[in-house]
């Protein structure tokens, strides 16, 4: 598949080599120098559509001023046959091309011999990635920071697939360790409270205290019965345990799916001690030497495991002396491994035993202390994780309406978890207001969310896209049917509207290159906004109804294109792409 960009900026790159060989030949520039460089998309058009810093960057191989070298490169430059009309010298020694109109045709010509696959690429040459989120506790109702990792992690999940990976998407349920027992001990003293009375049984300190806990409570014993008061507590916790997650983790499922999100795989930790996998990996660590026991305890040896990592990366003892390295608890005295331990043999298993390339994991900010731990653990046991494992870190996110911090659900006055959210919103407004980027916190404003009009960011983009449907439809019932990019005078798009919005268009290949590399989706919310108001710009001056049936139908396929573009991008956002509003 093609970058349109890339293999410009390849272009310019074969051009200047050109230039310089001719230069040299001729005596106005040293030989023998390799010239490289940066070629860019100028932040102000008059500077050109693409600027080349080669002059400047080899000013000291060549032992010339920068500019005296770019003024040779230009005379030497051969344009002909290039996708470029013209080349100057500017500034301190920057190389400034534009375009030529050919370059605007081809890239529609592309867009339509690619169909629904534009925009992909093989930038990832078919690595087998694994991107891991949400996996909420299964404990109780997802809240809004699943809301946002659920998204974060769809969505790049679909890019790191267009720009040509193997992708799996995974939930890892925690359905074993210590929250599994509060959350049995929990069930437990609300069930024996419908059967005694909340006077007479207490509720534990630490328990879990919501209202779902009680309805649970309630419909065990509403099916069941006393069934369970002549059981032993461990009898009970399991039973109750096992009823609660049956409910749970289906409304989780159901939740997910109302959010358009789907897994390829829901991972049971509990499936991790079934298989003593989790005693096999650490029993794995100890043979390596990274364990040691105090205390009655299993300790991981992390402190020294991070002090060498530190020392290949550069720092210094004092330095590393300041990080504050700790050893991390394996198993603790009383026989039960930690919930780091099978976090360890989770991560191992993904990449030791269903070989996957990259391991990607979206996790919230209060996670980061546990990164750095995880990656020694798996370079201890010889997977390379500090490498093989990316966490993504997104911040908290903010409700807001009206200007005020809201925390409590209008239908149920409780904490707002993903089902009321959705029963709020449209699933299209959450799935693209979560789309920030990841690393900044984001108030969710709940006004805008549910506004028809321009100031909501998807609104704004899904008219645009009913917009030229409407428009492809009227046109339709006059005659005039999208044609063929071959049938087409595509020399007749050559006002300023109509060019930017072609440039915006054969970008979106290199951006999902750019969303993938930096594991940021929300690239896709701006490239699409973008390409949105691009569109209202054109359509707005450039006529087409009523135009001569050549620049008519060059402009209808252009904005028949770009219709077909925002409707990819709103795909790999898993949002709908509307013919009328």
């Amino acid at each position: 598949m093609a970058n349109l960009i890339e293999n410009a900026k390849r272009e310019i790159d074969g051009l200047l080599a050109g230039a310089y060989a001719k230069a040299a030949a001729a005596g106005e520039l040293p030989a023998g120098a390799a010239l490289a460089g940066t070629v860019e998309i100028p932040k102000d058009p008059q500077n050109g559509d693409y600027a080349a810093n080669h002059a400047m960057v080899g000013a000291k191989a060549l032992r010339c001023a920068p500019r005296k070298i770019a003024d040779a490169l230009v005379r030497h430059l051969d344009l002909a046959g290039s996708s470029f009309a013209s080349v100057e010298a500017a500034g301190p020694g920057f190389l400034n091309f534009r375009l030529d109109q050919s370059w605007y045709g081809a890239v529609l010509r592309e867009i339509e011999a690619e169909g629904g696959h534009y925009g992909c690429s093989e930038y990832l040459g078919g690595k087998r990635y694994m991107v891991e989120f949400v996996s909420a506790n299964p404990t109780g109702p997802m809240h809004m920071g699943n809301a946002r990792g659920g998204v974060l992690g769809d969505t790049l999940a679909s890019v790191l697939d267009c720009a040509g990976a193997e992708v799996w998407r995974e939930f890892y349920v925690n359905d074993a360790g210590n929250q599994i027992e509060k959350f049995a001990a929990s069930l437990e003293a609300r069930y024996l409270q419908c059967i005694y009375g909340e006077d007479r049984i207490s509720f534990p300190e630490d328990g879990y205290q919501g209202d779902d806990i009680r309805q649970l409570a309630r419909a065990y014993y509403e099916k069941y019965g006393d069934a369970l008061v002549d059981k032993t507590p461990k009898e009970r916790h399991d039973a109750l345990a096992k009823f609660g997650l049956s409910r749970n983790i289906p409304k989780m499922q159901e939740d997910l799916k109302r959010y358009r999100i789907l897994y390829d795989q829901w991972f049971y930790e509990s499936e991790l001690y079934k298989n003593d996998y989790v005693e096999k990996t650490i029993a794995e660590l100890t043979r390596r030497g990274y364990t040691y026991e105090k205390d009655g305890a299993l300790w991981l040896k992390t402190a020294e495991i991070l002090a060498e990592h530190y020392r290949k990366a550069g720092k210094t003892e004092a330095e590393i002396q300041k990080l504050d390295l700790k050893d991390d608890v394996l198993r603790r005295a009383n026989g039960i491994y930690t919930y780091f331990a099978s976090d360890i043999a989770y991560h191992r298993n993904k990449l030791e035993k269903r070989h996957f390339d990259k391991v990607v994991n979206i996790w919230g900010a209060d996670h980061h202390g546990h990164v750095a731990r995880l990656k020694a653990a798996l370079d201890a046991l010889g997977l390379n994780g500090s490498q093989r494992l990316d966490v993504v870190l997104m911040q908290l996110v903010r409700l807001v309406r009206d200007g005020e911090q809201v925390r409590m659900s209008k239908r149920t006055g409780k904490a707002i978890s993903l089902s009321d959210l959705l029963d709020e919103i449209p699933v299209d407004a959450a799935r693209s207001f979560f789309n920030a980027k990841p690393d900044t916190q984001m108030d969710f404003d709940l006004g805008l969310a549910v506004r028809q009009d321009s100031e909501n960011p998807v609104y704004y983009v899904q008219y645009a896209h009913a917009r030229i449907c409407s428009l492809v439809a009227m046109l339709a019932q006059e005659g005039y049917a999208v044609p063929k990019a071959a049938d087409v005078d595509t020399s007749l798009l050559s006002t300023e509207q109509e060019r930017e919005l072609i440039r915006q268009l054969a970008g979106l290949t290199d951006e999902i290159r750019m969303a993938a590399a930096q594991y940021d989706p929300s690239r896709l919310n701006r490239y699409v906004t973008e390409l949105a108001a691009r569109f209202h710009r054109f359509y707005n001056v450039c006529r087409i109804k009523g135009e001569e049936k050549p620049l008519l139908e060059a402009r209808l396929l252009l904005a028949d294109t770009t219709r077909r573009v925002i409707a990819i991008v709103l795909g790999i956002l898993g949002v709908t792409a509307p013919e009328k509003m």
